[in-house]
Parts: C-alpha cells; structure tokens; sequence
C-alpha cells in the first residue's frame, strides 16, 4: 500500500516538471504589473454643510485614468481588469479608521446628506470644522497590494445627525409624511402608522442609512439587496417597533379603541390622518376622565404575516403631562381632557407625531376625511356585461400618491367614468385631455365626458387621483415570474412564463427548485420592475408583497394559473 502511494506521487511530480518545462520552451512567462496611480482632484477644497441642503450636490471628486503595464504588448488589459476604491480618512496617513467605497469610471459626487455622513463616521464633531482627508487605491488583484493617488484635503464644518427620527420611505423609495421616534437615539424605533393592506416601505435613520427586508420576514438589513418591508392584510392602525440593533421590526394591529370612563364608545380610526375620532354629546364643559384600551393583533418574525396566528397583545394608553404613553400588556392609565363647549363634541386621540400622541376634545363633529379603497369603472364593459354596472373597479395600492390599478377585460362602446363611491353617479371623475391609452381626468368637471374606449382586450389600468391621471397598458401573451428560483448571486431573471389560457387567465408548468429567498412577483412585461403583482393565500395584490408558496412546496413540477382580473392565483 505504501509502495503503491511512493510510486503515484513520483508519478506527478514528474508530470509537473514536464509541464514546467513545455511552458519555458513555449515562451517566456508574461507578467501583469500593478495599476499606475492616477491624479485625484476635488471640486472644492472647504465645505460648510446645511440640514436644509440635503439633497443637493455637495462636492465631486474627478481622476484620471489608472493604468497597468504587461511585458507582451500584443495582448490587452481589461478595464474591468482594475479595482478602484476611494478611501476616506479623518488622518492625514489614513492610519486611522478608513472607509472605503468601491467607485468605477472617473468620477464621483456626493450630496450635502452623504457627505455629511462620512465626516460624521470619521469623527468629526457637528459644526467644528475638520480636515477629512480623501485618496484613491487601485489594484488588479486581491493579492495584489493596492497602489494610491495623491491625498486630497477637503475642510469640512458637519451638520449634527438627528437621530431620533426615523423616516419612512415608500417602496419607491421614496420621502412620506410618516415617521418613527427613538427619543434616546438608541437605534429603536417606534410609532403609530395607518396603512393600507401589503403597504411597503423602507426605514430611513437620520444619517441615511436605509433599512429594508432581509431573508426572513420581519428580520431587517441595509445590504444592497434588500426587498421593501410590508405589512400584513388588515389595513388600519399599527403601532410598529423598528429595532435596528436586533435587526428586526414588529407590528401591532389595533382592530379598535375603547374609550371607557366619563365617556364611552368604540372610535374610529381616520387613517389618513392616523387619529382615532369618537363624536358624542357633551351636556356640560369640564374635565372628563377617560381610560383608552384594546386587544391588538401582533406580527413579528414568529407569525409573520398570518393573520390567524397573530398574537394576542393588550394594549393602553396612560398620559405624561399633556402625552399620552403606550403600556403593552398592561392596564393603562386614567386620562384626563377638558369638554371646551357643550353639544357635539370630538374626542381625538392623534398619534401622528410620533414624539408627541395626544388626547384632545374639539367641539363639533370632526369628520374622518376618508380615502376610497377602490373606484368604480361603469361603461369600462357594457359591450360584455350589456350595462353600465358598479361591478367594475380598481384598488387603492399607494396611499401617499394615491394610485389605484387593476386588470380588466375592456369593450366599452361610449368610454367610461370613475365613480368614488358605489351606486353613486355623482361623485366621478371625467375626461379631461389625452387619447384613451393616457390622460388626464378632472372631479366634478362640468364637461362629463367620458374617458374614450380603446380597442376591445385586456388591460392593467392605472389612475392617480392626485395626478388627475389615468394610463392603460395591453397585456401580451405571456405573464413572467421573477425571483423563482434564484440562483447563488439572488439574480432575479424574467425566465419563468406563463402563457395566455384565456382573457386576463395565465397558466402553466412551473418547476420549483427550492424556496426562494426573497420569494417571488409575477410582472406582467418583460423586464419590467413597475407592474408587478404580488400576493398570499391564493390571493394577488398590485404592488404587493412578494409570493411565498414556494417556501411551503417540495421541489419538484406544478401548475401555476393566474387569474389578473379576478386577482387570485393557484399552485398545484
């Protein structure tokens, strides 16, 4: 046995000398050398930074060209060949703490926002004005040992970072009128929210960093790759905690709110404007006493977003000085508000700055100023359906801009309108100018037209109400799903179709390899991120959170139908 091992590696090590010595008779060796230094300038040499100019450019850097040397000039070197890297440093010698960001091509700029936040990381104190000091470094290799332009110094006076307020970012990406509070600045978010069902965001901390969802649901993470956080399907009023430390965020659904006491009833929640509102009759002025409890519903990382496992959770309010406080599990607190005249009264409990919930009575009757979920299409199918119905609508999908979509199997003979409300044949929106593909629409207009008919097929329709905008898109044979499937580097490709079955009716073969990460959308274009469905249960939602049935499935082949117009789906 030992014999037999002496003999195979005297075997290759001959092997190995013979083919060293075909490779020195062939030619001699060829050498790639490390990349020249390249000349790093800056637009300015001093900057004063203002909260108020975040978003405009701050400075840019420019350099040139890095290049690399080879012993055979025949042969070329591929730009790609080059890694370059700015480094930024709050010491002259970059000896201590350096950041580094991978840069291509031959500039780059940052905003008042970004730069800001890299002097602040070096650790240069608000409103001091400090050197930070900035160089490039180039390599060809990760063993190859990097080579580095000149140093340029840029006097920087910082802005102080307001950490205490987290912004919430549409799925967009996009600045909302929404916010968390982390008084303590501690990473940990929380507030209130009023969403609609599958609403998506992002988390933006004060310094900018953004914080999307990981793998899991409910788990966190500012990778580059990271997917929108969602909320599950009630819509209504959340108490979210974002906690940023954890690398996870929950939310409590209230399904209602109690008011017990000198006054007592059920509210109701005015989502827009994240309030609870309770009308009553007040017969003298004074100090009433309250108390303000439910039973919420809690999603976490443990439930996700199932609402039958939902986790029971008590919820009350107590007040500090003029606040109120939120008590999870507990009893709450008596509360105390004053009746400022008698008659009709509104109790508000306002929870829209996240720093500062409050409990107030204003007299009169304070409405809820109420967002349709849907609008209704009548005329979008009278030529198939022989009338003009309510049966017809598109659903609210994006609160903030307020955008409503769905798919339709379109043969209008006059056009249709857009009514807010069903059976009601007043309150609509008319054509303004535009085609019947896109244009703009008016509410109330004294015009009434109709919106014009386009030709008889199936469409996905797309109406801002704050726009005043309406667009309508054919849909093609095949329907894609993206994110099925996706391979090592989470490359998310339009590879999987589903063909046409009937009107508005996708179906097909499906292979399911394993459970995707992120799980998967079903876009209705190819190579189009922007009309996408998602969906849960068997049930499809425009711009919703992602399919996971998959996560459920054993490998293996299934029939996949896709239902736009009805919005629901089935794997089997």
């Amino acid at each position: 046995m030992k014999t037999t091992n002496i003999l195979n590696i005297f075997s290759w090590l001959c092997m190995a000398v013979l083919l060293l010595s075909a490779c020195e008779e062939d030619g001699d060796k060829i050498y790639l050398s490390s990349p020249a230094s390249s000349e790093l300038l800056a637009t300015k040499s001093e900057a004063v930074l203002l909260q108020d100019n975040a978003d405009e450019l701050a400075i840019a850097f420019t350099w040139t060209k890095s290049t690399v040397t080879i012993s055979d000039e025949s042969m070329g070197v591929a730009d790609d060949q080059i890694t370059t890297y700015l480094e930024i440093s709050a010491t002259e010698d970059f000896s201590g703490d350096v950041t580094e960001a991978e840069v291509t091509g031959l500039q780059k700029s940052y905003t008042v926002a970004e730069l800001n936040t890299l002097a602040t990381n070096a650790g240069l104190q608000p409103e001091v004005a400090g050197n930070v000091y900035f160089r490039l470094a180039a390599t060809t290799g990760s063993n190859i040992n990097p080579v580095h332009s000149n140093v340029v110094t840029v006097r920087i006076t910082t802005y102080r970072i307001d950490m205490s307020i987290g912004f919430i970012l549409d799925g967009n990406k996009d600045m909302t009128d929404m916010r968390l509070s982390s008084p303590t600045e501690n990473g940990v978010y929380t507030g209130f929210m009023g969403v609609t069902a599958w609403y998506n965001f992002y988390l933006m901390e004060g310094d900018g960093t953004i914080w999307g969802e990981n793998a899991e649901m409910f788990e966190i993470s500012t990778a580059s790759n990271i997917w929108n956080l969602w909320f599950p399907s009630p819509a209504g009023s959340y108490y979210v905690i974002i906690d940023t430390p954890a690398k996870e965020w929950s939310a409590l659904y209230l399904p209602e709110l109690t008011v017990s006491g000198d006054i007592a009833g059920e509210m109701t929640f005015d989502r827009p404007n994240n309030r609870w509102i309770y009308v009553f009759n007040a017969t003298s002025t004074g100090s009433r006493t309250i108390r303000l409890n439910t039973t919420g519903k809690l999603f976490n990382h443990s439930v996700g977003d199932n609402a039958d496992a939902a986790i029971d959770t008590p919820v009350a309010f107590s007040q500090d000085g003029d606040r109120l406080t939120i008590e999870l599990n507990g009893q709450g607190g008596s509360i105390t508000v004053a009746v400022p005249e008698t008659g009709d009264c509104t109790l508000i409990v306002d929870l829209n700055d996240p720093h500062n919930w409050v409990c107030t009575i204003t007299s009169g009757i304070d409405e809820s100023d109420d967002i349709p979920e849907v609008l209704y299409l009548p005329g979008i199918d009278d030529l198939i359906s022989g009338a003009w119905t309510f049966d017809n609508y598109v659903t609210l999908y994006d609160e903030d801009k307020l955008n409503y979509a769905g798919v339709f199997h379109v043969n209008s003979e006059w056009g249709y309108t857009i009514h807010t409300e069903y059976d009601n044949w007043n309150d609509k929106y008319t054509w303004i100018s535009g085609d019947a593909y896109a244009g703009t629409i008016a509410f109330k207009d004294e015009n009434n037209e109709n919106i014009p008919a386009p030709a008889p097929g199936v469409y996905v329709i797309d109406i801002s109400t704050k726009e005043l905008t309406y667009e309508l898109l054919a849909l093609e044979n095949t329907i894609y799903l993206v994110g099925l499937n996706t391979g090592e580097n989470d490359e998310w490709l339009f590879d999987t179709l589903l063909p046409l079955a009937s009107p508005g009716v996708y179906s097909g073969s499906i292979t399911i390899e394993k459970a995707s990460a992120w799980g998967f959308a079903i876009s209705l274009f190819n190579n189009d991120w922007n009309h996408q469905f998602g969906g849960s249960d068997g049930k499809l939602y425009y711009q919703g959170g992602n399919i996971t049935d998959d996560a459920n499935l054993a490998p293996g082949t299934y029939t996949m139908t896709v239902d736009l117009i009805n919005e629901t789906y089935t794997i089997e």
